[in-house]
């Protein structure tokens, strides 16, 4: 969970490279950078990360299976014979493909290799500001904006529910998008996908001047992801 020193140091880093920006992408530009999940990426496989457990099955090679494989902190598995095998951000899919090339290369012939996830350490997302439970909350697969607000026990009599940001990390920047609780609730807006390493920030009276600067330097943060750091 966000301290509040962590929370306005969030903020302040998000302010400073808003007000760094000449101007935040519009529209068409925004949706580019991070387009809006399809239907189909909300079937997918989940993804494979950092810490995980893996159950790892070679078909008709005992030897070669095994019951629990932590996925370590770089995102690699170390397995017999092969060595390390990168599986942060695979799925199971993905990853058993891999791993049966590379036994096919030296040692099987047509190797048959099924993986489970154990134990998924990085399914989580933060929830913050005015919720009765803030905190960080595993989740499985993929959820919704209202499901996160049921984890952190919904928000407060205080909250400001047309003020939910969604801070969202990828690899090129942060990306931001604000909703409106009530126009979710009632069918106006579409329920968005929250997915892992989300942090989903309802407003309140402690945060309401940093909502409002913020807002301000980002006029098109409106269910769009807008990278907050472009240049």
């Amino acid at each position: 969970m966000l301290g509040k020193k962590e929370f306005l140091g969030l903020f302040a880093l998000l302010l400073g490279a808003c007000a760094s920006s000449n101007s935040l992408p519009r529209g068409d530009a925004a949706y580019s950078n991070f387009p809006p999940p399809s239907s189909e990426s909300r079937v997918n496989e989940y993804q494979i990360g950092p810490l995980d457990v893996l159950k790892i099955t070679v078909f008709q090679e005992p030897d070669l299976s095994l019951e629990e494989v932590p996925v370590d902190a770089s995102g690699d598995v170390l397995l017999p014979l092969i060595g390390l095998v990168e599986a942060s951000g695979k799925t199971g899919t993905e990853l058993s493909s891999d791993i049966a090339n590379r036994l096919a290369e030296r040692y099987l012939i047509d190797p048959q290799v099924s993986i489970i996830v154990s134990e998924s350490a990085s399914q989580r997302i933060t929830v913050e500001g005015a919720v009765s439970q803030p905190g960080i909350f595993e989740i499985q697969g993929s959820s919704n904006l209202l499901q996160a607000m049921a984890l952190a026990r919904g928000p407060t009599e205080t909250a400001r529910l047309s003020e939910v940001i969604v801070f969202r990390r990828k690899d090129d920047g942060m990306y931001a998008a604000q909703f409106n609780l009530n126009d979710i609730r009632t069918g106006r807006s579409e329920n968005p996908e929250i997915i892992a390493g989300d942090i989903v920030v309802v407003g309140n009276s402690f945060a309401k001047a940093l909502f409002r600067d913020f807002l301000q330097l980002s006029p098109l943060l409106a269910t769009v992801f807008v990278r907050l750091d472009q240049r």
